[in-house]
């Protein structure tokens, strides 16, 4: 049998009629369709390389819009969480510096894998005919698969654990699925 009581206690702290909370949903569930659905119609197509002139300048486009649009999904998360109720539980040191080091953690994660997949490994480069000459087998990629999804996921997480924000822990949770839905379709 399941204890269920911690969860509604959790729930009563989040309001999902809120529209600041529907926002950093969508923005969240967003991202990696859009990003998913435009590679995949690249390399069926390769309208964009023609548009742009080359893959690498429709690889570089892409780029900035992924930016621009991880940047809303940041600025509508954090908006979210000011806007719901903190859980006192959580607001303690042991809590922040936690949620700090799981953010450090998340952050070490995203930048390594960017240092070794490089610019347009990151940014969907394979999609565009844009390949490397071999897989890339270093940390972290010798450590877990899709560090770059689970490290943003943990600063996510640490960013929630150190505002005591219990809409932060259900966002990030919507991350975490957005991004698993993400590595199966990628798959």
């Amino acid at each position: 049998q399941v204890d269920v009581r911690a969860m509604v206690q959790l729930f009563g702290y989040v309001d999902v009629t809120n529209s600041g909370f529907i926002a950093a949903v969508l923005s969240i569930a967003f991202n990696p369709l859009f990003w998913n659905v435009v590679a995949r119609w690249e390399h069926k197509t390769r309208a964009l390389s023609r548009v742009f002139g080359s893959p690498h300048a429709a690889c570089y486009s892409l780029a900035a819009v992924i930016l621009v649009l991880n940047c809303v999904r940041s600025h509508c998360f954090t908006e979210a969480m000011k806007s719901q109720p903190k859980l006192e539980s959580l607001e303690c040191h042991w809590v922040y510096y936690s949620g700090l080091a799981i953010m450090a953690l998340g952050t070490l994660l995203v930048v390594s894998s960017f240092l070794a997949l490089g610019f347009t490994g990151t940014f969907l480069g394979d999609y565009f005919g844009i390949l490397m000459e071999a897989k890339v087998t270093s940390f972290p990629f010798n450590v877990l698969d899709n560090p770059m999804y689970w490290g943003s996921t943990a600063v996510y997480l640490g960013w929630a654990l150190m505002h005591a924000s219990p809409a932060g822990l259900f966002l990030t949770a919507v991350v975490a699925i957005s991004y698993t839905i993400a590595v199966l379709y990628e798959g």
